[in-house]
Protein backbone atom coordinates (compact mmCIF):
# COMPACT_ATOMS: atom_id res chain seq x y z
CA UNK A 1 0.00 0.00 0.00
CA UNK A 2 1.49 3.35 -1.06
CA UNK A 3 2.30 6.25 1.24
CA UNK A 4 -0.53 8.62 1.99
CA UNK A 5 -0.37 11.83 0.02
CA UNK A 6 -2.04 15.13 0.75
CA UNK A 7 -3.10 17.43 -2.06
CA UNK A 8 -2.30 21.11 -1.44
CA UNK A 9 -4.03 23.52 -3.84
CA UNK A 10 -2.79 27.13 -4.10
CA UNK A 11 -4.97 29.61 -6.03
CA UNK A 12 -4.27 33.25 -6.84
CA UNK A 13 -7.19 35.49 -5.75
CA UNK A 14 -7.05 37.65 -8.91
CA UNK A 15 -5.57 35.56 -11.69
CA UNK A 16 -7.16 32.35 -10.59
CA UNK A 17 -4.10 30.27 -11.31
CA UNK A 18 -4.04 27.02 -9.41
CA UNK A 19 -0.98 25.21 -8.14
CA UNK A 20 -1.40 21.64 -6.99
CA UNK A 21 1.19 20.04 -4.74
CA UNK A 22 1.28 16.49 -3.57
CA UNK A 23 2.72 16.43 -0.01
CA UNK A 24 3.32 13.30 1.96
CA UNK A 25 2.45 12.99 5.64
CA UNK A 26 6.16 12.84 6.52
CA UNK A 27 6.82 16.10 4.74
CA UNK A 28 3.95 17.76 6.62
CA UNK A 29 5.32 16.48 9.92
CA UNK A 30 8.79 17.80 9.11
CA UNK A 31 7.37 21.18 8.12
CA UNK A 32 5.32 21.35 11.34
CA UNK A 33 8.36 20.39 13.41
CA UNK A 34 10.41 23.10 11.73
CA UNK A 35 7.70 25.69 12.47
CA UNK A 36 7.60 24.64 16.14
CA UNK A 37 11.41 24.74 16.43
CA UNK A 38 11.49 28.15 14.76
CA UNK A 39 8.81 29.42 17.18
CA UNK A 40 10.65 28.11 20.24
CA UNK A 41 13.90 29.59 18.96
CA UNK A 42 12.25 32.96 18.37
CA UNK A 43 10.72 32.98 21.88
CA UNK A 44 14.03 32.02 23.48
CA UNK A 45 15.91 34.64 21.50
CA UNK A 46 13.36 37.28 22.46
CA UNK A 47 13.67 36.45 26.15
CA UNK A 48 17.45 36.49 25.88
CA UNK A 49 17.39 39.92 24.24
CA UNK A 50 15.02 41.26 26.91
CA UNK A 51 17.21 39.83 29.67
CA UNK A 52 20.32 41.34 28.09
CA UNK A 53 18.61 44.73 27.79
CA UNK A 54 17.60 44.56 31.47
CA UNK A 55 21.14 43.60 32.47
CA UNK A 56 22.53 46.47 30.40
CA UNK A 57 20.19 48.91 32.15
CA UNK A 58 21.26 47.57 35.57
CA UNK A 59 24.94 47.88 34.68
CA UNK A 60 24.39 51.40 33.35
CA UNK A 61 22.64 52.40 36.59
CA UNK A 62 25.47 50.91 38.67
CA UNK A 63 28.02 52.70 36.52
CA UNK A 64 26.19 56.03 37.02
CA UNK A 65 26.01 55.48 40.79
CA UNK A 66 29.72 54.62 40.96
CA UNK A 67 30.63 57.67 38.89
CA UNK A 68 28.56 59.93 41.18
CA UNK A 69 30.16 58.37 44.25
CA UNK A 70 33.62 58.87 42.75
CA UNK A 71 32.87 62.51 41.99
CA UNK A 72 31.58 63.01 45.53
CA UNK A 73 34.72 61.44 47.01
CA UNK A 74 36.86 63.61 44.74
CA UNK A 75 35.09 66.72 46.02
CA UNK A 76 35.59 65.61 49.63
CA UNK A 77 39.27 64.96 48.99
CA UNK A 78 39.66 68.37 47.37
CA UNK A 79 37.90 70.03 50.30
CA UNK A 80 40.13 68.21 52.81
CA UNK A 81 43.22 69.29 50.87
CA UNK A 82 42.01 72.90 50.88
CA UNK A 83 41.35 72.76 54.62
CA UNK A 84 44.78 71.29 55.22
CA UNK A 85 46.48 74.02 53.22
CA UNK A 86 44.47 76.67 55.10
CA UNK A 87 45.54 75.14 58.42
CA UNK A 88 49.18 75.13 57.36
CA UNK A 89 48.96 78.75 56.23
CA UNK A 90 47.20 79.76 59.47
CA UNK A 91 49.90 78.11 61.60
CA UNK A 92 52.58 79.94 59.66
CA UNK A 93 50.84 83.32 59.90
CA UNK A 94 50.20 83.00 63.64
CA UNK A 95 53.81 81.95 64.16
CA UNK A 96 55.00 85.08 62.38
CA UNK A 97 52.50 87.27 64.28
CA UNK A 98 53.86 86.06 67.63
CA UNK A 99 57.48 86.33 66.56
CA UNK A 100 58.09 82.59 66.66
CA UNK A 101 61.03 81.37 64.59
CA UNK A 102 60.11 79.45 61.45
CA UNK A 103 61.07 75.79 61.56
CA UNK A 104 63.83 75.81 58.95
CA UNK A 105 63.41 75.29 55.22
CA UNK A 106 60.77 72.59 55.75
CA UNK A 107 58.22 75.35 56.38
CA UNK A 108 58.69 76.55 52.82
CA UNK A 109 57.45 73.19 51.57
CA UNK A 110 54.17 73.57 53.47
CA UNK A 111 52.59 75.30 50.52
CA UNK A 112 53.72 72.77 47.91
CA UNK A 113 52.07 69.61 46.69
CA UNK A 114 54.09 67.17 48.81
CA UNK A 115 51.67 66.21 51.57
CA UNK A 116 54.14 64.61 53.99
CA UNK A 117 56.53 67.60 54.36
CA UNK A 118 53.53 69.92 54.69
CA UNK A 119 52.04 67.72 57.39
CA UNK A 120 55.19 67.59 59.50
CA UNK A 121 55.80 71.30 58.97
CA UNK A 122 52.32 72.07 60.30
CA UNK A 123 52.92 69.81 63.30
CA UNK A 124 56.16 71.65 64.03
CA UNK A 125 54.40 74.99 63.79
CA UNK A 126 51.70 73.74 66.14
CA UNK A 127 54.30 72.59 68.68
CA UNK A 128 55.96 75.99 68.54
CA UNK A 129 52.61 77.70 69.11
CA UNK A 130 51.88 75.41 72.06
CA UNK A 131 55.22 76.27 73.67
CA UNK A 132 54.64 79.96 73.10
CA UNK A 133 51.17 79.86 74.61
CA UNK A 134 52.41 77.95 77.65
CA UNK A 135 54.99 80.71 78.28
CA UNK A 136 53.20 83.91 77.34
CA UNK A 137 49.71 82.95 76.21
CA UNK A 138 47.81 83.79 79.39
CA UNK A 139 46.68 87.13 78.00
CA UNK A 140 45.50 85.50 74.76
CA UNK A 141 43.50 82.86 76.63
CA UNK A 142 41.95 85.57 78.78
CA UNK A 143 40.89 87.53 75.70
CA UNK A 144 39.42 84.43 74.08
CA UNK A 145 37.55 83.60 77.28
CA UNK A 146 36.11 87.11 77.53
CA UNK A 147 34.95 87.03 73.90
CA UNK A 148 33.27 83.62 74.16
CA UNK A 149 29.56 83.77 75.11
CA UNK A 150 29.16 82.05 78.47
CA UNK A 151 26.51 83.81 80.62
CA UNK A 152 22.73 84.01 80.42
CA UNK A 153 21.57 87.10 78.50
CA UNK A 154 18.57 87.43 80.81
CA UNK A 155 17.33 85.74 83.98
CA UNK A 156 14.52 83.38 83.03
CA UNK A 157 13.58 79.95 81.72
CA UNK A 158 13.98 78.45 78.27
CA UNK A 159 10.58 78.03 76.64
CA UNK A 160 11.63 77.05 73.11
CA UNK A 161 14.81 75.22 72.14
CA UNK A 162 17.13 75.33 69.15
CA UNK A 163 16.30 73.20 66.08
CA UNK A 164 13.24 71.79 64.38
CA UNK A 165 9.85 72.69 65.81
CA UNK A 166 6.29 73.59 64.86
CA UNK A 167 5.81 77.20 63.75
CA UNK A 168 3.43 78.90 66.22
CA UNK A 169 1.70 80.90 63.49
CA UNK A 170 1.06 78.53 60.58
CA UNK A 171 1.56 75.19 62.37
CA UNK A 172 4.11 73.99 59.82
CA UNK A 173 7.51 72.51 60.55
CA UNK A 174 10.22 75.16 60.88
CA UNK A 175 13.81 75.54 62.05
CA UNK A 176 14.33 77.65 65.18
CA UNK A 177 17.83 79.20 64.93
CA UNK A 178 18.08 80.14 68.61
CA UNK A 179 16.48 79.69 72.02
CA UNK A 180 13.64 81.63 73.62
CA UNK A 181 14.06 82.70 77.24
CA UNK A 182 10.91 83.72 79.08
CA UNK A 183 11.34 86.66 81.47
CA UNK A 184 9.20 89.50 82.87
CA UNK A 185 8.49 92.37 80.51
CA UNK A 186 11.27 95.01 80.52
CA UNK A 187 13.77 92.70 82.27
CA UNK A 188 17.39 93.76 81.57
CA UNK A 189 19.18 91.96 78.75
CA UNK A 190 23.00 91.82 78.96
CA UNK A 191 25.79 91.09 76.49
CA UNK A 192 27.07 87.55 77.00
CA UNK A 193 30.70 88.40 76.09
CA UNK A 194 32.96 91.34 75.29
CA UNK A 195 32.58 92.76 71.80
CA UNK A 196 31.22 95.60 69.70
CA UNK A 197 27.74 96.25 68.35
CA UNK A 198 27.45 95.59 64.61
CA UNK A 199 23.77 96.56 64.42
CA UNK A 200 21.04 97.91 66.70
CA UNK A 201 17.85 98.37 64.72
CA UNK A 202 14.49 96.96 63.71
CA UNK A 203 15.14 93.51 62.21
CA UNK A 204 11.82 92.41 60.68
CA UNK A 205 10.42 89.37 62.50
CA UNK A 206 12.92 89.85 65.35
CA UNK A 207 11.64 93.38 66.03
CA UNK A 208 14.05 95.55 67.98
CA UNK A 209 17.28 93.58 67.66
CA UNK A 210 20.92 93.95 68.71
CA UNK A 211 23.82 92.04 67.12
CA UNK A 212 27.21 91.91 68.86
CA UNK A 213 30.48 90.75 67.27
CA UNK A 214 32.88 89.30 69.84
CA UNK A 215 36.39 90.27 68.76
CA UNK A 216 38.31 87.81 66.59
CA UNK A 217 36.91 84.73 68.32
CA UNK A 218 34.44 84.28 65.46
CA UNK A 219 31.39 84.57 67.72
CA UNK A 220 28.38 86.77 67.11
CA UNK A 221 25.31 86.94 69.35
CA UNK A 222 21.82 88.16 68.46
CA UNK A 223 19.19 89.49 70.88
CA UNK A 224 15.67 89.80 69.44
CA UNK A 225 12.12 90.93 70.35
CA UNK A 226 13.49 93.68 72.62
CA UNK A 227 11.26 96.38 74.09
CA UNK A 228 14.10 98.82 73.46
CA UNK A 229 17.90 98.87 73.23
CA UNK A 230 20.49 101.16 74.82
CA UNK A 231 23.44 100.70 72.45
CA UNK A 232 24.36 101.93 68.99
CA UNK A 233 26.28 100.49 66.07
CA UNK A 234 30.05 100.51 66.64
CA UNK A 235 29.78 100.77 70.40
CA UNK A 236 31.98 98.50 72.54
CA UNK A 237 30.26 96.42 75.20
CA UNK A 238 31.51 94.26 78.05
CA UNK A 239 30.17 90.96 79.30
CA UNK A 240 27.24 91.60 81.65
CA UNK A 241 26.59 95.11 80.33
CA UNK A 242 22.89 95.90 79.84
CA UNK A 243 22.13 96.40 76.16
CA UNK A 244 18.31 96.37 76.17
CA UNK A 245 15.06 95.23 77.77
CA UNK A 246 12.88 92.15 77.22
CA UNK A 247 9.87 92.92 75.02
CA UNK A 248 7.53 91.45 72.44
CA UNK A 249 8.40 93.41 69.31
CA UNK A 250 8.36 91.80 65.89
CA UNK A 251 6.76 88.45 65.06
CA UNK A 252 6.11 86.84 68.43
CA UNK A 253 3.34 85.33 70.54
CA UNK A 254 4.49 86.75 73.86
CA UNK A 255 7.19 88.54 75.84
CA UNK A 256 10.55 86.82 75.82
CA UNK A 257 14.11 87.14 74.52
CA UNK A 258 15.13 85.39 71.32
CA UNK A 259 18.85 84.59 71.63
CA UNK A 260 21.16 83.27 68.90
CA UNK A 261 24.85 82.38 68.75
CA UNK A 262 26.81 82.27 65.48
CA UNK A 263 30.34 80.87 65.19
CA UNK A 264 32.28 81.88 62.06
CA UNK A 265 28.98 82.81 60.39
CA UNK A 266 27.46 79.39 61.17
CA UNK A 267 24.37 79.20 63.36
CA UNK A 268 25.02 77.00 66.45
CA UNK A 269 23.03 75.90 69.48
CA UNK A 270 23.25 78.68 72.13
CA UNK A 271 22.35 76.28 74.94
CA UNK A 272 25.88 74.89 75.29
CA UNK A 273 27.23 78.42 75.83
CA UNK A 274 25.06 79.10 78.88
CA UNK A 275 26.72 78.89 82.28
CA UNK A 276 24.93 76.56 84.77
CA UNK A 277 22.58 75.28 82.06
CA UNK A 278 19.16 73.94 83.00
CA UNK A 279 18.80 70.18 83.02
CA UNK A 280 15.17 70.40 81.99
CA UNK A 281 13.16 73.19 80.47
CA UNK A 282 9.61 73.80 79.39
CA UNK A 283 8.60 73.90 75.76
CA UNK A 284 6.15 76.28 74.17
CA UNK A 285 5.20 77.76 70.82
CA UNK A 286 6.86 81.08 71.59
CA UNK A 287 8.78 82.33 68.60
Amino acid sequence: MGAKLFLVILAHPMHGRILRLNVSALQLQIAAALVVVAGITAVGLGRSLLGQASENERLAAENTALREEYESLALVAEERDTQFQSLSKLAYQVSIAYGIRRDGPAADVAYGTDLEPAYYSSINQFDLLTDALSDSGTAMRSVLANTTPSVWPVKGHITSSYGRRQDPFDGKGAFHPGIDISAPYASPVVATADGHVVSAEWEGALGHCVKVQHGRSGFQTIYGHLKEYFVRTGQSVRRGEVIGLVGRSGRTTGKHLHYEVHLRRINVNPYKYLRNRERHYKTSLAD
